[in-house]
């Protein structure tokens, strides 16, 4: 199998502020650890600087993001309710989107400004279905979950589907990972891509996640 199909990815800058915003879609029947597993890799970086900040050191803030704040059930029963709606959720730098049920017309509209103003949109899983149904994914490569290939190909013609892969650079902002654990390699490229290779084997380290399919090719 391929670790990874990637365009050239150019390494990506910490916005000024300091703080990295990540938004989680979570909508009824949302996959746990496509979610859960990205969770913990953005919430287990620590960057070493002497006189830096909390903020500054544990880099990412996370929230989640559904039609309403009422709670939904996860994959499994697991109850979360939402920290934010579509309509008034903070602008997010980063966007993670797993499989789960909901297609919105308020999702769908949201994962498209995102597309546009967001430096990273990454799906896992069939998580890559939302992003193809808002059309984003059109004329781009993407990768998803195995039992889904065929059937991902016959409704979305235009979009390249990349097998055996964990995880493809569809564009400069989007990333596509396939199913369940290929979130975890993917948000761990995207640490990498932020704050280099030693930071990203420090806090795969840190997770105990002995998994090498986060790592770049070109590396």
């Amino acid at each position: 199998m391929m670790i990874a199909a990637l365009v050239v990815a150019a390494a990506l800058s910490v916005p000024p502020k300091g703080s990295i915003a990540v938004a989680f879609v979570l909508t009824e029947g949302a996959t746990m650890i496509d979610f859960a597993g990205p969770w913990e890799v953005f919430q287990d970086v620590h960057v070493d600087s002497r006189g830096a900040s909390m903020e500054e050191r544990m880099p990412f803030r996370l929230y989640t993001v559904s039609d309403s704040r009422s709670p939904i059930r996860t994959s499994g029963g697991m109850q979360v309710t939402p920290d934010y709606t579509f309509a008034d959720a903070p602008a997010p730098v980063i966007v993670v989107v797993g499989a789960q049920g909901g297609k919105s017309k308020q999702m769908l509209d949201w994962l498209r400004r995102a597309s546009t103003h967001s430096q990273v949109l990454m799906s896992v899983c069939t998580g890559a279905y939302k992003l193809a149904m808002a059309g984003i994914l059109d004329g781009k490569k993407a990768a998803t979950h195995h039992d889904a290939w065929d059937d991902f190909e016959k409704r979305f013609p235009k979009i390249s589907l990349e097998r055996g892969v964990r995880y493809v650079q569809s564009d400069a902002v989007v990333f596509t990972a396939g199913g369940l654990t290929s979130g975890i390699d993917l948000a761990l490229h995207v640490v990498e891509l932020y704050f280099g290779r030693e930071v990203a084997v420090r806090t795969a380290a840190y997770m105990e996640y002995e998994g090498k399919g986060w790592m770049r090719s070109d590396g």
